[in-house]
Formats: structure tokens, sequence, C-alpha cells
């Protein structure tokens, strides 16, 4: 499969975002020492491999709210 450049031009910003979302989510979670529903090395296997929803999930659903 050949990509064209409008192709190409449509998935920088997505890459971007993706990357700006792992490193945000990576800076959080080594921060943390609570979890919500699962435990600190399994959040952190969602963020790097489940694309794009995994950072949204553990924004959303890992972080205990202990004002960190």
């Amino acid at each position: 499969m050949v990509l064209d450049n409008k192709t190409i031009m449509a998935l920088i910003p997505l890459v971007i975002i993706q990357l700006i979302l792992i490193i945000v989510c990576v800076i959080d979670w080594n921060k943390r020492e609570k979890f919500k529903n699962l435990n600190k090395w399994f959040w952190l296997i969602v963020i790097l491999f489940v694309n794009i929803i995994g950072p949204i999930l553990y924004l959303t659903f890992g972080r205990d709210n202990d004002n960190n």
C-alpha cells in the first residue's frame, strides 16, 4: 500500500497527539503511588501499547484522586 502526501499529512496530527498523550501519561504514571482498578504496571502497558485509547483510558479510569 502506497500512501500519498494527503494521507501522510492527515496522519501527522494523529501521531503528534498520540506521542503527547503517551508522554503526559507516562510522566503522571511515574509520579503516582495509587491507581484505581488495576495495578501500576498494567496501566503502563495500556498506556504504551493501546493506541490513542490507552492513554485516554488511563487518564479517565486509572488515576486515583489523591491530588498528586
